[in-house]
């Protein structure tokens, strides 16, 4: 199994997010309280006002792959 470099990280967008969470069938609020943040806040991704990121992105990784969620989250590489 091929190791992700702590560089690259895939990053998630208004749409990708909106997805996952019709794809799960929860609200905003739900989202918010499996993810331990706001409903503000998935609101704000939503609308492309900001994006995930830090730890968020991981657990939205984590989410749709337990959930066999397909996702084209862009990878962000990172320059050294």
């Amino acid at each position: 199994m091929k190791k992700k470099s702590a560089s690259t990280k895939k990053q998630w967008d208004r749409g990708s997010v909106q997805a996952l969470r019709r794809h799960l069938g929860l609200t905003q609020s739900e989202l918010s309280r499996k993810l331990g943040t706001r409903q503000q806040t998935i609101s704000e991704w939503e609308t492309g006002m900001y994006r995930p990121r830090g730890a968020t992105v991981t657990l939205l990784s984590m989410v749709a792959e337990q959930a066999n969620f397909k996702y084209n989250a862009a990878l962000n590489k990172k320059k050294s």
